[in-house]
């Protein structure tokens, strides 16, 4: 039997992937490189955006046009969702929450159902990359912002206990692993027992290997100046935070159910700057912000101009609102216009531009650490511990670390010169 899986959206299905690829293994699946080879198909699916919903749809249409016969399951944000099963209907074979992967298999028929509910996360998973893991710590949130469907499709914060967390990455350690990034959709509500998210990120720093250590998402309310500390004196944690902010105005942030103001976002960010002292490394900030959220007046979308040009943003993944059925913000009228939308957005993409290319030129220069994760046609390609694309000219560093002298500074990248 063999199988192809389909992943749309977030790192978390990225992982859940992952797992769920290991999983079919064990149970004699092997992988194949395109969905007309298969006789299962699945999908791994994401309803942050109606584009993401979109795709499946097409999706599912052409795998039975080109494999009939291929059985297709769906998983991911869309698997419960009564609508989405209504419109695909017995096109699916099988519609499973992530949360139920130890017992697809009793699902498929392919054994008894010993009605297991052991932890998804705990099973082995099928990394993708040779020397860059995700290692979810949790599932789930229990922040119900406004226009998200997230705690509809993952429900309620649950987390993994921090030595099955510290075992795993030990393994990939030991296995020649220089990345690993620990994720959750709010790694800052991370608990298990005494240990919190700070305790958690100075246990796995302090494991022996030449690895750099990211985690992903930081919600602002929860993000606290422990973990601001934890982060500036660690030694393998990358200066670089994702966080983020949605919107600058603090009417439509109340609206979005966000619980911060602007003001507090822009002092955690100074917080961040301020750590770890002259002469370190900078920290990079990231960030999503959403355009067009229902009532947001060209005034309102000012104050996002705003927070943009004063936070100073190495990257931003910059969204044009669509309505998410079964959220809060699904009840308001969505009254900004297409058009408008892609107007706001291209005005915050100008001043992206202009933040990031400021960030990235005070590398020029410097010599800096980069992850090689591509080579094509001798260059190389990676990230620094900045989380900022450097290109330059060199072979047979895929999955290593190189130093690399900057040269020049673009807005959404580096490029540079090898050193060794």
């Amino acid at each position: 039997m063999f199988y192809h899986i389909i992943t749309i959206g977030c790192q978390m299905n990225k992982a859940d992937s992952e797992r769920l690829a290991a999983y079919l293994e064990t149970h004699g699946f092997k992988p194949v490189d395109k969905p007309a080879e298969a006789d299962l198909v699945a999908l791994v699916t994401c309803g942050v955006r109606q584009m993401a919903e979109d795709r499946i749809y097409g999706l599912v249409k052409q795998i039975k046009q080109d494999k009939p016969t291929a059985k297709v399951i769906l998983t991911g944000c869309l698997s419960d969702r009564p609508d989405v099963q209504k419109r695909l209907g017995s096109k699916i074979d099988l519609y499973f929450n992530i949360t139920e992967l130890p017992r697809l298999a009793a699902k498929l028929g392919l054994e008894a159902d010993n009605g297991s509910n052991a932890g998804y996360l705990s099973l082995q998973a099928k990394y993708q990359s040779a020397f860059s893991a995700y290692v979810p710590i949790g599932n789930g949130c229990n922040n119900f912002c406004a226009y998200c469907v997230v705690p509809y499709a993952r429900g309620r914060e649950v987390y993994r206990g921090h030595e099955e967390i510290l075992d795993e990455v030990r393994r990939l350690v030991a296995h020649g692993y220089k990345e690993i990034i620990l994720i959750a959709q709010n790694v800052n509500s991370y608990k298990s027992g005494d240990v919190d998210f700070p305790a958690l990120l100075k246990m796995v720093d302090a494991i022996d290997g030449d690895f750099w250590l990211r985690f992903a998402t930081s919600h602002p309310k929860d993000l606290s100046d422990k973990l601001i500390d934890t982060v500036a004196a660690s030694k393998k944690i990358c200066r670089h935070w994702h966080i983020a902010a949605q919107s600058g105005d603090d009417d439509i942030l109340k609206l979005m159910n966000r619980k911060y103001t602007a003001e507090q976002f822009l002092n955690l960010v100074k917080k961040i700057r301020a750590n770890p002292p002259a002469g370190g490394p900078p920290a990079s900030v990231s960030t999503d912000i959403i355009v067009g959220f229902p009532g947001e007046s060209e005034a309102q979308f000012n104050n996002s101009k705003k927070l943009m040009e004063q936070a100073g943003f190495s990257m931003a993944y910059l969204a044009q609102y669509s309505p998410r059925p079964n959220t809060t913000a699904a009840k308001l009228t969505d009254d900004v216009s297409a058009a408008e939308k892609k107007q706001r957005e291209e005005e915050l993409n100008e001043i992206l531009k202009q933040t990031a290319l400021e960030f990235n030129q005070k590398f020029v220069g410097q010599t800096v650490k980069v992850l090689v994760d591509e080579e094509r046609n001798g260059w190389c390609l990676g990230k620094n511990e900045q989380f900022i694309t450097v290109k330059f000219k060199a072979a047979g560093l895929l999955g290593k670390f190189a130093q690399v002298k900057i040269k020049e500074a673009k807005p959404f990248g580096l490029n540079g010169e090898y050193v060794r």
